[in-house]
């Protein structure tokens, strides 16, 4: 029989309902009967012991929220009995901390196929970079795109241009009433496994060309555009990029000499293509011509590439949570963080990001931090990302979206302990500025945004080269240059989304797998993913979301 309740942490005076449960249910749980007064929807929580105004609630064992008004035994928490609440944090607050890793012997001499870079890096694909420096080269910037993919291979199905021909058709010979009275069109088969298309591409070694567009790179601060300048830098860097075409206008605060100088001062052995045209120097038609033909040059030379093993410690993974539900912090997000601690324990790097997300398990973290150092900075970019947000009137607690708290995120604390969960339990190596460079194996903290796109962008800027995002209710979210993988919370999500989830976690909820299990299923599609054998979901619906963070208050 399916489990129909569960207690997520012996400290927690909550429990998270799996099934439905109907007013007037009994619920027996470790020996204890529970009478519902209400009804408690799946992936929401009811109390295990009478709250009055003031008391505490926990869950995953940490301080969640504090009650407004007496709760009875049984009855769920609300936004409207409940108001977030989280504990404090510092350096003084710090515990000792070790940790038992995995045993990943089966792991140990496995590989994938990547594309090995001068610096030492490995590539999960081979992308040729387009990027403007400034705004007011985005329409160059799409110009290129659609020449460039249309003509090599990479321009996604007109599905939706058929369908508006076949209407016009209709239209211009008067059938309006025949439009009227049409099916819908017929959704094409979702749920298949998704393969690099090669077809008709001159380059069988790149993967693409992407073309990034932003509203940044001049009329703000300058500081805007440094960390602009930073993200670029890092998105050329990135292990899946082998060359980059950089187009300026020539009066912006984004100099070309900026980036020049900033992709060295990021890595010293960079050696990839990079061309920079100026809009300034001449005509447009001037720095297109010669655009074309030398990034035409330079992707038949980086197309020479080929993909070779790599030891699973090349790996670099982003851990990412958006469109959460009541369920991540029970099956999605530990099987990443079962996963991450995997890859930390051969040797590789994981990347846990949005700091509004991490607010009520601050001190495990700093616990888990080794290097004071790096524990006091964690600290310092929490408290000035935080201190921000509420200058502003928005803060951390205002984090859950509206989808959230429908689906049991009551509170950001509660929301913040599920997302935490992606990180395991491995020791926090690092801890980095948005865009930073990822450099030391092990776990790192990146300060991102909860924001889905500025925090895989940020991610992406700091050298990943896979995302692992999980998701409860749904989010088509990709980016340029690294795959983002879609992991779905609960298998019903799965289905009714199949063509944006590329792996599903719900057997955890349903029993069917371990956590472990349900992380070295995902472990295995990664290897086929990183090695260019699958692409994912993403990458088939060519979503390559980009948006810079400016710094400001985004949650």
């Amino acid at each position: 029989m399916l489990a129909r309740v569960l207690k997520v942490h012996p400290a927690d005076n909550v429990i998270v309902a799996l099934r439905n449960l109907s007013a007037g249910e009994k619920i027996t749980f470790d020996n204890t009967v529970y009478e519902l007064p209400y009804s408690v929807g799946a992936k929401h929580k009811f109390v295990t012991e009478d709250r009055n105004a003031g008391d505490p609630i926990y869950m995953y064992g940490v301080l969640v929220g504090k009650a407004t008004q007496p709760i009875r035994r049984g009855e769920p928490i609300t936004t409207f009995n409940l108001k977030h609440d989280a504990g404090g944090y510092g350096l003084d607050k710090k515990q000792p901390y070790s940790w038992q890793p995995p045993d990943v012997s089966r792991w140990r001499e496995r590989t994938f196929m990547g594309y090995h870079r001068a610096d030492g890096s490995v590539g999960t694909r081979n992308y040729w970079l387009v990027v403007p420096l400034v705004f007011c080269e985005n329409r160059n910037v799409l110009i290129l795109k659609d020449a460039f993919e249309r003509e090599l291979g990479y321009a996604q199905p007109e599905t939706y241009r058929q369908q508006v021909h076949e209407l016009l058709s209709l239209y211009r010979a008067g059938q309006m009433d025949v439009i009227k009275k049409m099916q819908p069109f017929v959704d094409p088969e979702q749920n298949q496994t998704l393969t690099p298309a090669t077809t008709h591409r001159p380059f069988e070694h790149i993967d693409g060309i992407k073309f990034l567009t932003h509203e940044m790179g001049c009329g703000g601060t300058r500081q805007d555009s440094a960390y602009l300048c930073s993200l670029l830098a890092g998105f050329i860097n990135n292990p899946n990029v082998a060359g980059a075409t950089v187009l300026s206008l020539g009066c912006q605060h984004l100099q070309a000499d900026m980036i020049s100088a900033e992709i060295k001062r990021q890595n010293p052995r960079f050696d990839k293509p990079l061309l920079l045209f100026e809009q300034q120097a001449g005509t447009e038609y001037a720095l297109m011509s010669q655009a074309v033909t030398q990034t035409f040059l330079g992707m038949a030379e980086v197309n020479k590439l080929e993909r070779k093993p790599a030891p699973l410690s090349a790996l670099t993974v982003g851990l990412k949570c958006g469109g959460s539900d009541g369920f991540s912090g029970i099956s999605a997000n530990p099987a990443l963080g079962h996963l991450s601690d995997v890859l930390v324990a051969l040797g590789g790097k994981t990347v846990l990001a949005e700091f509004p997300e991490l607010n009520g398990v601050e001190q495990e973290l700093i616990n888990r931090t080794d290097d004071t150092a790096k524990a006091q900075k964690f600290i310092n970019l929490m408290g000035t990302y935080s201190a921000q947000a509420e200058a502003a009137g928005s803060g951390f607690d205002m984090n859950p979206s509206p989808g959230n708290i429908k689906d049991g995120l009551i509170t950001d604390a509660i929301k913040s302990a599920g997302a935490a969960k992606k990180g395991g339990t491995a020791p926090v190596a690092d801890v980095l500025d948005y865009a930073e460079p990822a450099k030391t194996p092990g776990l790192s903290l990146l300060c991102t945004p909860g924001n889905d796109v500025e925090a895989t962008t940020g991610m992406a800027g700091s050298g990943t080269n896979l995302i692992l995002f999980t998701t409860g209710l749904g989010t088509p979210t990709g980016n340029p240059v690294c795959p983002v993988v879609k992991v779905s919370t609960n298998t019903a999500l799965k289905n009714r989304m199949p063509d944006v989830i590329d792996f599903d976690s719900g057997p955890i909820i349903d029993g069917e797998q371990r956590i472990d299990e349900n992380a070295d299923a995902l472990l295995e599609y990664l290897i086929r993913l990183a090695s260019g054998e699958e692409v994912t979901k993403a990458e088939g619906l060519g979503q390559d979301d980009f948006i810079p963070w400016k710094r400001g208050v985004s949650l």
